[in-house]
């Protein structure tokens, strides 16, 4: 996979824009990301990640982790928009101090749930247990 650009690029080509803090939607966000982790625990423990539910988790796992970004991002005043929106969030990964591994983990997720919702692409339960991994190593660093 390529390089996943500079924060600055998605603030030079508008698709992020800086706006004044919005502390009530990154609360917002925040409070929803922790009730789908919740939710995912409970999943896991309830069910594990097997063949049957492994894209389902995939897209729960993105989802916490996209709404615990947008949260800081919104705190810090920013919002992502368009074309480029959900790579420009990953991106500000390396604002928060995360490793390029780290980026480029979350940027394949990126591209992988999109390759669910929007091809039909399936996922194995090996590759679940990674993101589920991920997420848990991640987690309260962007909590």
């Amino acid at each position: 996979m390529r390089m996943v650009r500079n924060f600055e690029n998605f603030i030079n080509n508008g698709v992020v824009k800086k706006q004044s803090p919005d502390f009530s939607r990154a609360e917002f966000l925040e409070n929803e990301s922790g009730k789908s982790f919740q939710f995912l625990r409970k999943i896991i423990n309830d069910m594990g990640v097997n063949e049957e539910n492994t894209n389902s988790i995939i897209k729960l796992c993105y989802d916490i982790i996209m709404e615990l970004i947008r949260a800081k991002m919104l705190r810090k005043g920013f919002n992502s928009s368009g074309h480029g929106a959900h790579e420009a969030e990953v991106s500000f990964l390396r604002k928060l101090d995360f490793n390029e591994n780290e980026i480029q983990f979350a940027d394949q997720l990126r591209y992988f749930r999109n390759g669910i919702i929007y091809y039909g692409k399936s996922f194995d339960a090996e590759y679940g247990k990674k993101v589920v991994e991920f997420l848990e190593k991640i987690h309260e660093r962007l909590k």
